[in-house]
């Protein structure tokens, strides 16, 4: 019989009982209300969701628009943040950065994710000459640091967009790889995998109905923390001048630009500076409060 989550009203207000059921994404969502680093990241992501939905629908008119009777002007009413050395206005460009920003982190993860996790279940699961074959392969791009090997993905490829977001998510590729390996070895240990493999359930199955699903949260803290890496990532290959062509704003490529006049007019680099360091900081933040609430979790269990 399903159990009914019944509750009371004091003073007028709704309060959950005390015996209404527990379930893991509850337990883990309590949990991280109470952090308050996490939350404090949570305010930072949301801020940068804002920016990102506001630059998307800026005009590239008004992004590029320069005029040198404007440049290098110092933060004012007429421009919050100044202006670069073209004339154009810093906070325009930041908020059409963001987008790309969320694109690279987003896609990149979400694709060195899902083709490294289908890898890390392969090796873990079936083991064998295959599992060994692969994680041969992954410790080879483990010896390379992330943004090394993105380097020299890019120096392959080329500059551009698309190619960032290739490089970035073929770098994350290897460390969601031997996460999920060893979630799945640890999970294949368990005693209802034991039984559903006694009781003849096909590997699809278990795959399926026990292993993915009691893997996903770990994937779900990487994938968060793995985002301001890709974030970072891309304004590192930005600043070396292999992202997207100018004039399209990147937060990277407005620091190499502010670069040579940073004695002068250092706003130029300052703001696009900080606008890297909050939105990498509130994913930390986010990807460290879902750890810790995950593990308050699984030792309360």
């Amino acid at each position: 019989m399903a159990t009914r989550t019944e509750s009371v009203t004091i003073a007028g207000t709704p309060v959950r009982d005390q015996n209404a059921p527990r379930t893991f994404w509850r337990d883990m969502t309590r949990s991280f209300r109470r952090n308050p680093a996490g939350m404090v990241g949570l305010v930072l992501v949301l801020l940068f969701l804002v920016a990102a939905a506001w630059g998307a629908l800026a005009s590239p008119a008004d992004t590029n628009r320069s005029s040198l009777s404007q440049r290098l002007k110092p933060p004012s009413s007429a421009h919050i943040m100044g202006t670069d050395g073209f004339g154009r206005d810093i906070r325009n460009r930041i908020l059409t950065g963001a987008p790309l920003a969320l694109a690279v982190g987003v896609v990149s993860v979400a694709g060195g994710g899902l083709v490294g996790c289908a890898l890390g279940l392969m090796a873990g699961y079936y083991r064998g000459k295959v599992g060994t074959a692969i994680m041969r392969l992954i410790d080879a791009m483990l010896a390379f640091p992330t943004l090394l090997l993105a380097l020299a993905i890019m120096a392959t490829l080329g500059p551009g967009l698309t190619n960032v977001m290739i490089a970035v998510g073929f770098s994350t590729l290897p460390r969601f790889a031997r996460m999920m390996q060893a979630e799945v070895l640890a999970i294949s240990e368990r005693e209802y995998i034991t039984a559903a493999r006694a009781i003849g359930a096909p590997a699809r199955s278990i795959i399926l109905r026990h292993i993915v699903p009691n893997s996903v949260s770990s994937v779900l803290v990487m994938a968060t923390l793995y985002v301001s890496t890709a974030i970072l990532a891309e304004a590192t290959l930005s600043f070396l001048g292999l992202g997207p062509r100018p004039p399209t704003p990147t937060w990277g490529s407005m620091i190499n630009d502010g670069s040579s006049v940073l004695q002068g007019a250092p706003w130029v680099v300052l703001f696009p500076g900080l606008a890297i360091t909050v939105t990498v900081l509130g994913f930390s933040l986010v990807g460290d409060g879902l750890r810790d609430a995950l593990d308050t979790r699984l030792r309360e269990r």
